[in-house]
């Protein structure tokens, strides 16, 4: 059997899967506040002491860099290498890897119930796909067909440049370019970037909010997450939240594009982080599709690649998917 992980700063899955269950099936499955424990063994030790399941082998995803079999993640003090857990855990193999890996190794095994369509298109059988995530930062990745199956590719594409496409997001640009040297779609297409909308938003364009909304948000740990719900209540009560999350939706359309033609991606583009899931309806509106398919004479090409909105824990799937490829490859 193999455990699976999905490890992140404030919080950590964990699941075990087998074989024949396959990777849509945990066996038993956890979540944990990851600051609560000194180290990822720690953690893992004690799950495995609690489910009593022996398993061989593990597959991590990680939000960050993996280099050599080694990661360190942002905000936790955990420093990972395959050879120490395999070592400390008493596992035959250990495999770390980028959540943005992860979420590409699921997609080609993701069923119609895991996704929402934006974008019907007519995807190409064997055409690269592409990735484009928005949770507390911006992560991107891709797929090939080598000939046989899809291969999946890291990308820091989130740190690529931020490019306006109107009058707003050229503002938008300006507003950015006081506070940063380096202005990334990362800046302004995340969690970290909704608040910097909504900022430009009220202090440039005069866009009034209302008072208990704005005491609200000040008074929030988390600001991104009170925009996006007061944008996405019922009645829209927030004209300035509903705005910023308009332009969110634009400038994540344009990027989602921009991956679309720079991979030539008619398998797709999956939509896939947190940030998606909470706004599925302001991503369903017509802005949406409007903004992803104005690339000029590739308009036509647009139209057909098709756009997804990831609805499953994408990231423990690839990760399971990962990990249970190394027992066929044994065998």
């Amino acid at each position: 059997m193999l455990l699976a992980g999905d490890i992140g700063g404030t919080k950590t899955d964990l699941a075990i899967f087998s074989v024949e269950g396959g990777p849509h099936s945990p066996l038993t499955q956890t979540r944990a506040h990851s600051a609560d424990y000194p180290s990822l063994q720690a953690l893992v030790t004690e799950f495995l002491e609690k489910v009593k399941m022996p398993v061989d082998r593990a597959c991590f995803d990680v939000a960050g860099p993996v280099i050599d079999g080694r990661v360190e993640i942002t905000n936790l003090p955990w420093k990972m290498d395959e050879a120490s857990l395999a070592k400390d855990l008493n596992l035959r193999f250990v495999r770390l890897m980028n959540d943005l890996e992860a979420v590409a190794r699921a997609v080609p095994i993701l069923r119609t119930r895991d996704v929402q369509t934006l974008n019907a298109g007519q995807p190409s059988s064997k055409g690269a796909i592409g990735i484009v995530a928005p949770g507390a930062g911006l992560g991107e990745s891709f797929l090939t067909w080598d000939g046989s199956r899809y291969v999946a590719h890291g990308s820091e594409g989130g740190h690529a440049d931020f490019a306006p496409t109107n009058e707003r997001e050229i503002g938008l640009l300006r507003y950015m370019l006081e506070r940063f040297d380096h202005v990334s779609y990362e800046h302004v297409c995340s969690g970290i970037g909704i608040p910097y909308i909504y900022e430009y938003l009220r202090d440039v364009e005069r866009i009034p909010e209302q008072p208990e909304i704005a005491r609200l948000i000040a008074s929030a740990k988390d600001h991104t997450t009170v925009i996006i719900d007061s944008a996405m209540a019922p009645h829209h009560s927030s004209q300035l939240c509903t705005a910023t999350v308009e332009t969110f939706v634009s400038i994540l359309a344009s990027e989602a594009g921009n991956m679309a033609v720079k991979v030539m991606a008619t398998g797709g583009i999956y939509l896939a982080g947190g940030i998606p899931l909470h706004i599925r309806s302001a991503l369903e509106g017509p802005g949406f599709v409007n903004s992803f398919t104005r690339k000029g004479r590739f308009v036509g090409l647009m139209e057909h690649i098709p756009v997804h909105v990831i609805l499953t824990h994408a990231t423990l799937l690839g990760a399971a998917v990962t990990g249970l490829e190394s027992f066929k490859e044994e065998s």
